[in-house]
């Protein structure tokens, strides 16, 4: 077994390792046409890769079915490319570039998911995209505020649903796909099923996924700085009306962490003539009671801290009307979106041998228009352009439920219980144009206006000493990027931007306690933060059989939002809800600084086995302006990567890989909270490896089993700053069948 372990370290140390723009080898051709990919993510347009300097991961539908995971968040931990905390097993917070959560944007078919109340802390929305339905992932890294806005500044996860398929495009009036899973380190069971109906003019694509997910196992085989942290050694259980602690005699079951998802997906497209295609777009997802792991396994005063922690059914509507217009005008093609969510989010908490339970219930609905233009000024020289308007109206509701009495009482509410609203409009200009043959010049600029206003009404449980809340920002950012292709098989990039987050309602009005004697309050003087991005990238491809990629980047942040201790009414310290709690409220630091490394490495070694390799590393800090001194930024993960070595041809594929994390050592944490440094070790967040195999067969035409082994030596481990420990040895079939 050692020999194996050193065997794969070596292995791992060799490779020369990853990038952040890993591009996971599942077909024989995708090494050669790298360079030639058509991306979408950048100018809202096609492009080819090789004509854009900005670093880009793009995971296809191919990846994702042959990936197998067992949600979007999965998928992105498993691509190599992104970092992805967990507090819970119901949740996944990717990480770009040591920004998380507020600071990344996520997009699904050109819609922002960002709304008013994505929090800076660890964020989950990612599980409500049903990874079943993507076409394809773009992951697009550094600030991208000029085509995206406010949030950007990590990056952009775009995920693109599939598109119905007309008669034209299709071989069958009715195509299906449908597949069943099961994995052993959580007993999940998951059934899927979605059917396109064709015809010349109107087409339909429908689907429906639902999952089970039971108690995650973790891995038995411990490192050991580990020693017994993470076990799960008891639990809280109501027996007879009376909470009791209850032993746990599988330490590596954690015990309420399961829950159930159920998502629908439904599109109606209809073909007005060859140049106007119109799109209703329909996804919802929705979840059981989903139990917040890591909160139910705190403790106080030497016993289990929470009889009850869990998120209500986690919802997510998204309606949309799109059309897409082609013309010789103004512009070549115009894509339209008009769109409504209407997103729900509950937090239930009761302490243990507590007779009340708490309710935080947020409902968040936010209306958009977007048009995105593209206009082909010349062969050499392309415009695009576009509009974005988004509302967001937030309702905040609490109370407290006495489970014997049968009474409610109102309660605090985590947002201004007078409601919430949030507006933005904003307008961008995009140039791509070549200067002779092997040099691309790419330009962009923005301009955003934003308004917020809040209203306090109930001040029982909290005294502020405002009624209301009401700021209003602009912005103005750009890029200029240059790309040089000296010869077909080496490119050259660099890149400076700009970007910008508007602090949003959960920055500006949230009250709420974050951990045990922590509170956090609104701070009304909060203002926008700001970052400037320099980067290069270097691409080589020898022989179309050795890629070597390397991107290096240093962002600087400008009034940073970072989460410090805070003086309310000249206290630092205040009673909230019978406990003394230290205030803490985001605050602008002034100075911050984010720099970082990827690299990778593929070669195809024969025409059915190909090998590639990635890491990332990523070095953050601030400026402490009292003392003069530099602290960790929070959200800065450690050294991770992904190695592996795969096997195809037409009907059989697999591939062996490993994936790892290097340490985040006590020294490192930020003294913000943010990094959850209290589901660590005493020495931090120790380094990990795990082995996986995964493989794919197809036995007809129509039917296609596939079997995996996740982390093949069960090994122990967590991502830094998560709450919940990573699954043990997991094996896996999935059944796909299609018609």
């Amino acid at each position: 077994m050692n020999s194996i372990i050193k065997l794969i370290i070596l292995c791992i140390i060799t490779s020369t390792v990853l990038n952040a723009q890993t591009e996971l080898i599942t077909n024989n051709d995708t090494l050669s046409s790298t360079l030639d990919e058509v991306i979408y993510s950048v100018h809202k347009n096609e492009n080819k890769r090789k004509d854009v300097p900005n670093q880009i991961n793009i995971i296809s539908r191919k990846d994702i079915q042959f990936l197998n995971p067992q949600s979007s968040a999965d998928m992105l931990i498993n691509s190599g490319a992104v970092f992805v905390q967990k507090s819970q097993q119901g949740g996944g917070s990717p990480n770009l570039r040591g920004f998380e959560a507020s600071r990344v944007l996520i997009v699904i078919d050109g819609i922002r998911m960002n709304n008013a109340i994505y929090r800076a802390g660890h964020l989950q929305d990612v599980i409500t995209i049903d990874n079943n339905l993507i076409d394809r992932t773009e992951v697009l890294f550094g600030p991208s505020s000029t085509i995206y806005g406010s949030d950007a500044l990590g990056g952009v996860m775009h995920f693109y649903t599939r598109k119905p398929v007309f008669k034209s495009e299709a071989n069958n009036m009715i195509t299906a796909n449908a597949y069943t899973r099961w994995s052993s380190a959580n007993n999940e069971s998951t059934t899927h099923l979605d059917i396109n109906l064709a015809g010349n003019r109107f087409s339909s694509l429908s689907g429906i996924t639902y999952s089970n997910f039971g108690d995650l196992r973790s891995g038995k085989n411990r490192n050991p700085f580990y020693d017994s942290t993470f076990f799960r050694r008891e639990y809280v259980e109501r027996i007879n009306g009376v909470d009791s602690i209850i032993a746990n005699d599988r330490y590596t079951k954690q015990i309420f962490s399961g829950y159930k998802q159920f998502d629908l997906f439904q599109k109606l497209a209809f073909k007005q003539n060859k140049n106007i295609t119109h799109t209703l777009n329909l996804q919802y997802s929705t979840s059981s009671d989903i139990p917040r792991y890591d909160r139910l396994t705190e403790y106080r005063n030497g016993r289990l801290r929470f009889a009850e922690w869990y998120y209500g059914p986690q919802s997510r509507f998204l309606g949309a009307i799109q059309s897409e217009i082609k013309a010789n005008t103004f512009f070549n093609k115009m894509n339209i979106s008009l769109a409504f969510q209407d997103i729900g989010q509950d937090r239930i908490s009761r302490s243990f041998r507590s007779n009340n339970r708490t309710s935080q219930l947020e409902q968040v609905k936010v209306y958009s228009i977007n048009v995105d233009a593209h206009k082909l000024l010349n062969p050499k020289n392309e415009l695009n352009y576009g509009l974005e308007l988004v509302h967001n109206r937030v309702n905040s509701e609490a109370n407290t439920y006495n489970i014997i009495t049968d009474s409610i009482s109102s309660a605090v509410t985590r947002y201004p219980d007078g409601g919430s609203q949030m507006s933005s409009i904003a307008a961008y200009f995009s140039h791509l144009g070549s200067i002779g043959s092997r040099l691309k010049i790419q330009e962009g600029i923005r301009y955003s206006l934003s308004s917020l206003k809040a209203k306090f009404v109930n001040k029982q449980f909290f005294p502020f000493p405002f009624n209301e809340i009401e700021q209003n920002n602009n912005s103005l950012t750009g890029n200029l990027g240059l790309v040089f292709n000296p010869c077909n098989s080496l490119r050259i990039s660099g890149m400076g931007s700009t970007g910008f987050r508007t602090p949003n309602v959960d920055d500006l009005t949230k009250i709420f306690e974050s951990s045990k004697g922590i509170l956090i309050v609104s701070n009304p003087d909060l203002k926008p933060e700001y970052t400037i991005n320099v980067e290069a990238g270097i691409e080589y491809q020898l022989n179309e059989t050795h890629t070597l990629s390397l991107n290096a980047w240093n962002t600087w942040m400008d009034n940073a939002m970072v989460l410090k201790n805070y003086k309310y009414e000249g206290k630092d310290s205040i009673d909230y809800l019978g406990t003394l709690s230290q205030v803490q409220a985001l605050q602008n630091v002034n100075k911050a600084f984010i720099r970082g490394l990827s690299a990778s490495y593929k070669i195809q070694l024969s025409e059915k086995y190909s090998f590639n390799s990635s890491i990332t590393y990523t070095y953050g800090r601030y400026k402490e302006v009292e003392k003069d001194t530099l602290v960790p930024l929070d959200h800065i993960s450690p050294v991770f990567g992904r190695t592996g070595l795969s096997y195809n041809e037409k009907n059989f594929q697999y591939e062996i890989y490993a994936l790892y994390n290097g340490w985040k050592r006590i020294k490192d944490y930020s003294p913000s909270g943010e990094d959850n440094l209290q589901y660590a070790t005493s020495l931090g967040m120790p380094s990990w490896a795990t082995i996986n195999f995964k493989a794919s067969y197809s036995m007809c035409k129509n039917l296609t089993i596939q079997a995996g082994i996740e982390n093949i030596l069960d090994t122990h481990y967590r991502y830094f700053a998560s709450g919940i420990s990573a699954p043990g040895r997991n094996v896996y079939i999935t059944l796909r069948g299609k018609i």
